[in-house]
């Protein structure tokens, strides 16, 4: 296998959760993932506040790299999941994450965004969009991007049963879960 290189991705700043339906896309066709996508998995980030901590961000003009998002979009092969950082530390309440895990295959299929957010209320670009036109889901729908970002600590899943991990792999909008079990949830379903 190659060399991934990041040039070789379709990449807009600020456009997230565009950056991943394409990578979604490329790794599939590449060979880096499974041809169907059933090793990968969208991960949106996000709060209750619209505020979540993430470091090591290009957006960032802090030497760490920290800029607060009010959601973020990342995806994750299962075999290459996450593994413990070791930086284990508390976040004041209002920075708690939560995330919505989502089958790879499932959101290929039904994600849509016109890019209805990035527009200000004067119908202004609040940042350069993509040159392509935009993605639109297998059942004709434009817009549905609010309701993978919008993700509450109600949202997440108590706990852990099996018919409820399951879920992840044919509920349109995957699952919520909280940042404690993020890691759980990968080991479960590896």
């Amino acid at each position: 296998m190659s060399t991934l290189e990041v040039s070789q991705f379709t990449h807009t700043p600020l456009y997230c959760e565009e950056n991943v339906y394409f990578l979604l896309k490329k790794l599939c066709k590449d060979g880096v993932a499974d041809a169907d996508g059933s090793d990968l998995f969208v991960v949106f980030i996000s709060n209750d506040m619209k505020q979540i901590p993430l470091w090591h961000q290009k957006a960032s003009t802090r030497a760490d790299g920290i800029i607060l998002w009010d959601y973020h979009a990342i995806c994750i092969q299962l075999h290459m999941s996450l593994k413990p950082s070791g930086h284990h530390f508390q976040l004041f309440s209002e920075y708690r994450r939560s995330f919505r895990i989502v089958h790879a295959p499932i959101f290929l299929r039904f994600f849509a965004s016109d890019r209805r957010h990035m527009k200000d209320p004067d119908g202004n670009w609040t940042a350069q969009p993509p040159a392509y036109e935009p993605i639109v889901a297998e059942d004709g729908t434009v817009h549905n991007l609010n309701e993978y970002m919008e993700i509450h600590a109600s949202d997440e899943l108590k706990n852990m049963e099996a018919d409820l991990i399951n879920s992840v792999f044919t509920q349109q909008l995957g699952v919520a879960i909280s940042e404690n079990q993020l890691e759980e949830f990968f080991a479960q379903i590896s």
